[in-house]
C-alpha cells in the first residue's frame, strides 16, 4: 500500500504535468506554489490537495491579503472543518468547528441554497468584508463571489460567534447547533479569526456529493 503522502505527491505531479503539457504555464506555477503551501502547512490530513488547489486559485482571484480559509462541508459539524491558512508563511493558523444552516442538514450539511430566507448554507467563494458589531457581537460581512453564493449580502450571511457553535454543544447533542445559513464559530476565538480575515481574506466553502437548490 502506498502512503498517503506518496499518493498526494503523485496527484500533485499529475496535475502539474497536465498543466505543462497543455501550455498552461502560469497555472502550473500557481499549482507548484500551492503544493509548497499545502506541504509546509501539513494540510494532508485535513483537506485533499485538489480542494486546496481550487481554494488557492479562488483566493488569488478575490483576495487582497494572504489569509485564506476553507470550510469543508463534506465533513460533519463535530469535525474541525474550518481551516485558516497564511499562504505567505505557509502555515495553518487555525483549525476549528463551524456551523451550517438549519435547513442544510443535521450532523452533515447535504442541501445548499443561495435563496433569501432558505436558511441553508451557500457554497462557493467569499471575499471577507468589513467588521461590524451586531446581535452576536463582533462579526464579519461576506461578499459572495460565486454564482452559488451571490446573494450573501442580501441574505445577511456573515461570520460570527455564537453560543450554539461552542464545542460543549457537541458534547451535549453530538453536533453543533445550526444557524440560518451563516458560518458561526466559537465566541472565544471569534475576535482573532475576525482580525485575521477582515477586509480582504477569503473563505472557500466546499462540499462533495451535495444537493444545491437555487
Amino acid at each position: 500500500m502506498f502512503s498517503l503522502f506518496f499518493r498526494l505527491k503523485l496527484k500533485y505531479l499529475i496535475i502539474i504535468a497536465s498543466l505543462l503539457f497543455s501550455s498552461h504555464y502560469a497555472n502550473a506555477m500557481r499549482a507548484t506554489h500551492a503544493w509548497k503551501v499545502y506541504d509546509h502547512a501539513q494540510l494532508q490530513n485535513y483537506v485533499e490537495f485538489d480542494i486546496f488547489l481550487n481554494a488557492y486559485r479562488e483566493h488569488l482571484r478575490v483576495a487582497n491579503k494572504p489569509i485564506m480559509s476553507i470550510i469543508d462541508y463534506s465533513q460533519p459539524s463535530d469535525s474541525k472543518r474550518f481551516l485558516i491558512i497564511d499562504i505567505e508563511k505557509r502555515a495553518l493558523l487555525h483549525r476549528t468547528f463551524v456551523t451550517h444552516g438549519i435547513n442544510s442538514g443535521k450532523l452533515y450539511a447535504t442541501q445548499f441554497s443561495n435563496t433569501v430566507n432558505s436558511r441553508q448554507t451557500s457554497l462557493g467563494t467569499y471575499r471577507v468584508g468589513e467588521v461590524y458589531y451586531g446581535k452576536y457581537g463582533i462579526s464579519l460581512r461576506l461578499d459572495g463571489m460565486s454564482p452559488s453564493n451571490s446573494n450573501a449580502r442580501k441574505r445577511a450571511i456573515v461570520l460570527h460567534g455564537a453560543s450554539y457553535a461552542e464545542p460543549n454543544v457537541i458534547h451535549a447533542i453530538g453536533m453543533l447547533g445550526r444557524s440560518w445559513g451563516c458560518p458561526a464559530i466559537s465566541r472565544e476565538i471569534t475576535p482573532e479569526i475576525v482580525d485575521l480575515l477582515k477586509e480582504g481574506g477569503s473563505i472557500y466553502a466546499h462540499a462533495q456529493n451535495n444537493r444545491h437548490n437555487k
